[in-house]
């Protein structure tokens, strides 16, 4: 019940109890006040006038209450029946949910997401208690993102500088290489080298904040039009290889593109540096997802990745070609279009990348 249609009835229905107890009181005054004379002389049904007791002070004072007393009551009933409804109200409607919201605020000021905001009803205060605790949703979802996005850059920063360490080391000796020796040919080529590598580290880094900042841009796209992209893909990333593809035939649904072929480029990419003989890439739709598939038959991952997951510049060879973010970055661009990347060893490595896509009829 809305909280106008309840202040209303509470309000009818103490005002209807009031006239009641008014008019009992009313009633049982008079009742009272017919047991002392009020005239002087009583006139019979035969004419015969009989002279009555005059009625005693006492009499007149009682009597003079009960002509007061319904009076006071006609007053005083409605008003304290205005009163109760009241209070009923503030108690069955508005006292549960104020202080609902009071403990909601108070501990959103102290910092604390960590709680939820329970029904209040169906009614406006219990709207508004459904709204708060949405609130305090996007807020504690906010909240988490930034706090991962702030440990992503903090993981980041950590793997880039230790990354770095190496190189600038190598710099530094060839540096004083030179000194000693300017006409030292291998210094020359290692400070070349090395600093191609630091300029790859740089563009990286770069390309990662690019990722943070990638709108997500679905479009149309037959399953059978994807499958092939990833085919392609692997015919020119893997061509030694055997490669089998799998997927729906007849579906299509609402995916980026763009985000798809990054993700399954760099899954195969990674997948032909340590396949032995073959590929299998498969493509599957569940709910409102499409999964992409890529297993090889290498050695599979590490079990230290399987624990943890891909980490920026966490290489699984030692490559100065290959910095190791090919699943990070493939993570990063399934979370933002509302998937997720899972790893697991089979007879082999197997990444799955799901995506989060609508289907199209």
């Amino acid at each position: 019940m809305g909280l106008r249609r309840a202040f209303f009835l509470l309000t009818a229905c103490g005002l209807l109890v009031s006239a009641a107890l008014a008019a009992l009181l009313w009633v049982g005054c008079w009742s009272l006040a017919s047991r002392y004379p009020s005239v002087e002389v009583s006139i019979g049904t035969d004419g015969i006038v009989t002279l009555l007791p005059e009625p005693t002070p006492e009499q007149l004072r009682r009597r003079a209450v009960l002509d007061i007393v319904p009076l006071a009551g006609c007053i005083l009933f409605p008003a304290a029946g205005l009163g109760l409804a009241g209070a009923l109200f503030y108690r069955w409607k508005l006292k549960e949910p104020i202080r609902i919201l009071m403990e909601g605020t108070r501990r959103i000021q102290a910092h604390d997401l960590d709680f939820t905001i329970p029904a209040a009803g169906s009614d406006e205060l219990g709207q508004i208690c459904a709204a708060f605790e949405g609130m305090r949703l996007e807020l504690l979802k906010t909240n988490q993102e930034l706090w991962r996005q702030a440990e992503e850059r903090r993981r980041l920063n950590a793997a880039f500088a230790h990354d770095l360490r190496n190189p600038v080391t190598v710099l530094k000796g060839s540096v004083t290489l030179l000194r000693q020796d300017a006409s030292a040919p291998q210094a020359l080529d290692r400070l070349e080298r090395y600093t191609a590598r630091i300029e790859q580290y740089v563009e990286a880094m770069s390309g990662i904040q690019r990722l943070e900042q990638m709108p997500v841009n679905p479009s149309a796209a037959e399953c059978a039009d994807l499958r092939g992209e990833a085919e392609e893909t692997a015919r020119l990333l893997a061509p030694m290889l055997e490669t089998e593809v799998h997927g729906p035939e007849g579906e299509a649904v609402e995916i980026d593109r763009g985000i798809f072929l990054t993700v399954a480029e760099n899954l195969i990419g990674n997948a032909a540096r340590f396949a032995q003989k073959k590929l299998e890439i498969t493509l599957a739709l569940e709910k409102d997802r499409l999964l992409l598939t890529v297993a090889d038959d290498g050695p599979g991952f590490p079990p230290e990745l399987l624990k943890s997951g891909p980490k920026p510049f966490g290489k699984l060879e030692e490559n100065a070609e290959h910095f190791g973010m090919g699943l990070y970055v493939s993570g990063l661009l399934c979370l933002k279009h509302g998937g997720g990347l899972r790893l697991e060893n089979r007879n082999g490595a197997a990444a799955t990348a799901s995506f989060q896509i609508k289907r199209r009829s």
